[in-house]
């Protein structure tokens, strides 16, 4: 089985990544699953997002959960009933979960040249540091902003939250791993500290980054 990668972050906060290249049939028969996941598995029409779905099962069967334990609140918002927190992420053939004491979010995003088109719809005050006419560092950088917004969105989950005029991301440095960002929404204001790193895969084209953030 294709566990691509485990990172023991602390002593209470672990990320697995999962490679997904085995079929539908050889996924769905690792698992158990409760009806309500189930019918939803049964409404989804691609098969890419099948696979996708039944490996983030196979990971949380890695940690020692089954299905029975995964719960979704009324936003979508994961999680168990324990004092583990959960996040998950799928992007093309990987998928990824967070699971730790502490408040956490994680996206994974395949590295795209599209990015730069759709850069104005979630960047404001990273435009300061950001720099479009270095193409390969611009479109890692939002790929991390991006993902930062999204791993932020995951946590806060509230309606309205926009990722360019409330989630500000600080500078940093592809040479690193770590930056920090705030949340500035109506009068609540959060910080998060943010990590992020590339993964790929011998197994196919592109790259991938992989972001987490921890509520402060």
């Amino acid at each position: 089985m294709p566990l691509f990668q485990t990172i023991q972050f602390n002593e209470t906060t672990k990320i697995l990544i999962w490679e997904i290249t085995e079929s539908f049939d050889e996924l769905y028969s690792c698992v158990t699953l409760k009806e309500k996941t189930q019918k939803r598995l049964d409404g989804m029409k691609s098969q890419m997002h099948q696979r996708a779905f039944l490996s983030v099962r196979m990971l949380i069967q890695e940690m020692g959960f089954t299905d029975k334990d995964l719960h979704y609140d009324e936003f979508g918002k994961p999680y168990f009933d324990c004092h583990n927190y959960i996040s998950i992420t799928h992007s093309y053939h990987f998928a990824a979960i967070i699971i730790s004491h502490e408040t956490v979010g994680i996206d994974m995003e395949l590295q795209r040249e599209k990015i730069q088109r759709i850069a104005d719809k979630f960047t404001d005050f990273e435009c300061d540091y950001l720099n479009p006419s270095s193409t390969e560092e611009y479109i890692k950088k939002l790929t991390v902003i991006w993902g930062a917004k999204e791993a932020i969105f995951k946590i806060r989950n509230e309606k309205g939250i926009s990722f360019k005029d409330h989630i500000n991301v600080d500078n940093f440095s592809l040479e690193e791993t770590q930056t920090h960002a705030s949340l500035h929404f109506d009068d609540l204001i959060k910080d998060f500290d943010v990590h992020y790193q590339e993964i790929k895969s011998d197994n196919f084209d592109g790259k991938f980054t992989l972001v987490y953030a921890f509520e402060k």
